[in-house]
C-alpha cells in the first residue's frame, strides 16, 4: 500500500519537517510506504491533460498535510482517497466557515458575528462594531479567519481598540466574537481520529489569554469529560473530518465551549506531554480505510 504525503513546499523549518518524518515512519509500522511531495511539485504528476496521465504508479491515497484547498480538490476530482477531505480542510481553515457549518448544531460556542465583506476596499464607517458590541461586549475577541498557533487573533477592550485592531487587520476577513472569562489563558486540545479521542492535554497560560503553547502556555494530561469528548467527535463528523486537533474551552461551570479546529495539527507537543503518537493513529486509519 503507497500513499503520498503531500506538504507545503513553502513551509520549511525543522519543525514541518519532523512532523513528515513521524507521519513516513508510521506509515512505515503500518506497512505503507508515504511519498513526500510538496505542493509545488505537483505540477510535472498532474498535467493540463488528465488523459495523458501515466498512472502506472498511482497511490493508493493521499495524506494531505496542508491548506492547499484548490489543490486537495482537485487531487478528489482525479479520484483520489484524501485524508482529509477538500471539505473538511476548507472548513477548518477559515473560522468564519467552522462556525456557519457548525451553526445550529448542537455545539455550544461563543456568540460570534462575521465581518462584513468590502471587496478589499477599506471601511467607510465601523457602524457594524457599534452594531455587535451590545451582544458581545467588552473585552471582545477579534480572529482573523485565518491564523495558526494561537496568532492572529486578538483581545480588544473597548470600540476604540477594535477599530484600530481592524485598520491594522487590513484587507483580511475576520470574526468578532464573545471573550470565555471562564477560559482565560486555559483550554483543552482534544486529538480525534476516526470518531475517537485518542490523546488529550490541558493548556494553560497565566500570561496571556490565549492558551496556545507557542505564546507561552504550558502543557499538561488530562483525561478529558464525556461532554468534551462528545463535542470534540461530533465537530469533527460535522466537519467531516478524519482526524483532527479539538480546542475546547472551559465554559461557566466548565461546561465545553468550542474554541477552534485544526485538520493537520502538529501533534509533537502533545506527544512530549502524554506519550501518544497521533501519527500511529492516523496511519493506521487510514489502513483500515482504505483496506475495507
Amino acid at each position: 500500500m503507497q500513499g503520498w504525503l503531500i506538504v507545503n513546499g513553502y513551509l520549511k523549518s525543522e519543525k514541518f519537517e519532523e512532523i513528515y518524518r513521524w507521519l513516513i515512519d508510521a506509515a512505515e509500522k503500518e506497512g505503507m510506504k508515504l511519498r513526500k511531495i510538496s505542493n509545488d511539485q505537483l505540477d510535472s504528476i498532474l498535467p493540463a491533460n488528465p488523459r495523458e496521465t501515466d498512472w502506472a504508479s498511482r497511490p493508493d491515497f493521499v495524506l494531505f498535510w496542508d491548506k492547499d484547498v484548490k489543490l486537495a480538490r482537485l487531487l478528489e476530482r482525479e479520484g483520489f482517497r484524501v485524508f482529509n477531505s477538500a471539505d473538511g480542510i476548507e472548513a477548518c481553515d477559515d473560522k468564519a466557515l467552522t462556525f456557519i457549518k457548525l451553526r445550529n448544531k448542537d455545539i455550544e460556542m461563543p456568540k460570534t458575528f462575521i465581518a462584513p465583506m468590502t471587496f478589499d476596499k477599506e471601511y467607510q464607517d465601523y457602524t457594524f462594531v457599534l452594531q455587535v458590541q451590545g451582544s458581545l461586549g467588552y473585552p471582545m475577541v477579534i480572529k482573523e479567519n485565518k491564523g495558526s498557533f494561537g496568532e492572529q487573533v486578538y483581545l480588544v477592550e473597548n470600540y476604540y481598540d477594535a477599530v484600530e485592531k481592524i485598520k491594522s487587520i487590513g484587507h483580511d476577513e475576520f470574526i468578532m466574537q464573545e471573550y470565555v472569562e471562564s477560559s482565560k489563558g486555559r483550554d483543552v486540545r482534544i486529538h480525534v481520529v476516526g470518531d475517537r479521542v485518542v490523546t488529550a492535554m490541558e493548556r494553560r497560560n497565566e500570561n496571556d489569554f490565549r492558551a496556545n503553547v507557542t505564546n507561552g502556555g504550558k502543557m499538561k494530561m488530562y483525561t478529558p469529560t464525556k461532554e468534551q469528548e462528545e463535542m470534540a467527535v461530533e465537530v469533527c463528523r460535522e466537519l467531516g473530518l478524519d482526524f483532527a486537533g479539538v480546542d475546547i474551552m472551559f465554559g461557566k461551570e466548565d461546561k465545553p465551549v468550542l474554541c477552534e479546529v485544526n485538520s493537520n495539527a502538529h501533534f509533537k507537543n502533545i506527544f512530549d506531554c502524554t506519550g501518544v503518537n497521533v501519527a500511529e493513529h492516523i496511519m493506521k486509519y487510514i489502513k483500515e480505510k482504505i483496506s475495507m
